[in-house]
């Protein structure tokens, strides 16, 4: 068992609260333990200006931690003047997780910003703003349709990503920030709906780590984004109904 009397296989609760926030095009409070993360999708009539009349869209995304967050207050980066190396890879991370399921050449040239906030942290946030952001954008792709500003949706699967790591020597799902902080190896997997890879970052934090050992990480990774995953069918399909 372990700190929050968790099996080593198990995911911690996960819950979704769709359109949280009444402004944005489509938003999600995601739930992951103590770990809670707001993500909200804005959609702008323009794109950058390396796509400018290309006739393809782009999203991109946000990520913030709170100062409150966290058990001591972090201070806002505005203050300090610059975003922290952490942030700026994080914010790439949801980017790159959202994009190849995500047809840009059927929205125009529109852009989507999404912006993912951490307003409690312990452990996975990165995972879950990746999987609230999914949610948000559904949200946001949905509504479109329905004003027949899309007549197909340019989401191509369902996504979900969820944080590993061996700890102790045990090979464990979801960590907590107890388990990650002193974890031998951590990993955060991306994959979509469809079993397919999107993303595998892993690093061997003290000693190397076997193949076996990787091996059975990645298998322990694969089950829990399918479970992620038909929790969110399950959260969005009923919406849909």
């Amino acid at each position: 068992m372990r700190t929050d009397d968790r099996k080593l296989d198990q995911l911690r609760r996960i819950s979704f609260d769709i359109d949280y926030l009444d402004y944005p095009a489509g938003s999600c409070l995601v739930t992951a333990g103590q770990t809670r993360v707001l993500c909200a999708v804005n959609v702008e009539n323009r794109v950058p200006q390396f796509l400018v009349g290309k006739g393809t869209g782009w999203l991109t995304a946000e990520y913030s931690l709170l100062p409150f967050a966290t058990q001591e207050r972090t201070a806002r980066e505005a203050y300090v003047g610059r975003l922290s190396g952490r942030t700026q890879e994080i914010r790439r991370f949801i980017g790159r997780s959202l994009r190849p399921i995500f047809d840009l050449r059927m929205v125009g040239e529109r852009t989507f910003i999404i912006d993912c906030d951490v307003i409690q942290a312990d452990g996975g946030t990165r995972t879950a703003a990746v999987n609230g952001a999914f949610i948000a954008l559904h949200s946001a792709v949905m509504k479109m349709m329905a004003n027949k500003q899309f007549i197909k949706s340019p989401i191509l699967d369902y996504i979900a990503a969820v944080s590993l790591g061996i700890v102790k020597g045990e090979v464990m799902l979801d960590l907590n920030y107890e388990e990650d902080s002193s974890a031998e190896m951590d990993m955060n997997l991306v994959m979509t709906g469809r079993g397919k890879i999107i993303e595998a970052q892993a690093t061997a934090e003290k000693m190397p780590v076997t193949r076996e050992k990787f091996d059975k990480l990645m298998n322990l990774g694969v089950k829990g984004i399918q479970k992620i995953i038909a929790m969110e069918k399950q959260v969005l399909e009923s919406r849909d109904v």
